[in-house]
């Protein structure tokens, strides 16, 4: 996969906003795709509808691989989601038919505006794991945190099928996230590409879906589904909420996110995917929590929104945080070092 990746030119070199070193192939989402079709191939029945989802990850993956090579439009990237998206509720019968009592008056039901929501949730949850693979094995770490909470929530409910689903991902991840941080030496190191975080945003939200509406397999509430995907899901909103703010296109990439903030206030890559991947292990420990001790969802959405004003005030405060620090730090050495 390297070779092929170097022969047709499937690399990733270093920009303003990209500061690796060297031509990194981007070839670790098409190897999660090839080997997550593959295992389906043997096991069709582990979810519903298996040859629509793998279709659609097919298509995903041929359409992050053109983005990755050719950086095509974002509204065609966001066409081919939504006609995705249709697919899934039309063929599959997978909608966001309710999003439970989160305001305490009783089970809300979105009626036919739960076909335009679940389009619209789809595209979001595909581009929020998108937006957030900035830093070596972030995206990974973060997906095997939402896989892992599946895994966990779907065996406490006996539906094993899903969580035997969700773990054989983790695995199949594993290799790329070794190769990812260079842990296999750094000649060998690959990145996972648009192909690899929209095949694993899509594959989240279709499992986030199919666990938490109705149906069979439903088990959990809606409102845990979100402390599942807090880290991402508050990233993106709270960055397209700002950029908006600022006048600028909500798809401008820019280098404001969480892991960059991180990165200026001194912590190393490593450090700062430690950091973020502990955040979302925490969120969603606590959406777990939340759903196993029966907390009202009120409650839940409740804490969820407070967790994201704090998040998206921090973020618009971040340059006055970062300085603050900063000089706080600087300040601080010569002391240490004269006590040393």
């Amino acid at each position: 996969m390297r070779r092929f990746a170097r022969i047709v030119g499937l690399v990733d070199k270093p920009n303003v906003r990209k500061l690796h070193s060297g031509a990194v192939p981007l070839v670790g989402g098409i190897s999660i795709c090839i080997t997550l079709l593959y295992f389906l191939w043997d096991n069709a029945d582990l979810i519903p509808h298996t040859d629509l989802y793998s279709l659609s990850i097919l298509v995903l993956v041929i359409i992050g691989a053109l983005d990755d090579k050719f950086d095509i439009s974002y509204k065609i990237r966001f066409f081919v989601q939504a006609l995705l998206s249709i697919a899934m509720v039309e063929v599959g019968n997978i909608e966001l038919s309710t999003i439970g009592n989160i305001l305490g008056t009783g089970n809300i039901n979105l009626g036919i505006a739960g076909y335009i929501i679940t389009v619209f949730a789809v595209i979001g949850a595909i581009n929020a794991f998108n937006m957030v693979d900035g830093i070596d094995g972030l995206l990974g770490g973060l997906s095997i945190v939402t896989f892992a909470g599946i895994a966990f929530m779907m065996t406490t409910v006996n539906h094993y099928d899903l969580a035997y689903l969700s773990i054989a991902i983790i695995v199949a991840m594993t290799p790329y996230i070794l190769f990812n941080l260079g842990l296999l030496g750094r000649k060998r190191k690959v990145f996972m590409g648009d192909a690899g975080s929209m095949v694993i945003g899509f594959t989240i939200v279709w499992f986030l879906l199919l666990s938490s509406q109705t149906g069979q397999q439903a088990s959990i509430r809606p409102v845990t589904c979100l402390w599942l995907i807090a880290i991402p899901l508050m990233d993106m909103t709270a960055i397209m909420i700002r950029r908006i703010r600022r006048g600028h296109s909500p798809f401008k990439p820019d280098r404001e996110h969480l892991h960059h903030i991180f990165q200026r206030l001194g912590l190393s890559s490593k450090q700062t995917l430690l950091v973020i991947c502990g955040f979302a292990a925490l969120f969603a420990g606590f959406g777990i929590y939340g759903e196993l001790a029966e907390i009202s969802e009120s409650i839940m959405f409740a804490s969820f929104i407070l967790c994201f004003i704090l998040y998206a005030t921090l973020l618009s405060y971040v340059w006055r945080i970062t300085t603050f620090i900063r000089a706080f730090r600087k300040q601080d050495k010569p002391e240490h070092a004269l006590n040393g």
